[in-house]
């Protein structure tokens, strides 16, 4: 098979999805559910501009709900609580 789409051309496509985030405390926060079977893990970004650098700090929970969106809202919260924790010690 993997000959035969050499010569004929792979027509698989991706998709590709733009994640608006959300401003927190000066703060962008991008949730980015990781779909696992049919169930979302909640996991996403935070990011802040430091110094004209942007800083990222990806984050990943154990919890899996049964909807993306869930994931979203809930990945949303996490963070804001663990940005209020933490604050820009979370880039060391």
């Amino acid at each position: 098979m993997g000959l035969f789409s050499w010569l004929f051309g792979n027509k698989t496509t991706t998709e590709t999805v733009t994640i608006e985030p959300v401003d927190y405390n000066g703060y962008l926060i991008y949730p980015e559910p990781q779909k696992e079977g049919e169930q979302f893990r909640i996991a996403g970004r935070i990011c802040k501009e430091i110094d004209g650098t942007i800083q990222t700090h990806h984050f990943i929970r154990s919890d899996i709900l049964p909807s993306q969106a869930d994931a979203e809202t809930f990945m949303l919260k996490k963070a804001q609580m663990f940005i209020d924790q933490t604050g820009e010690r979370m880039f060391k």
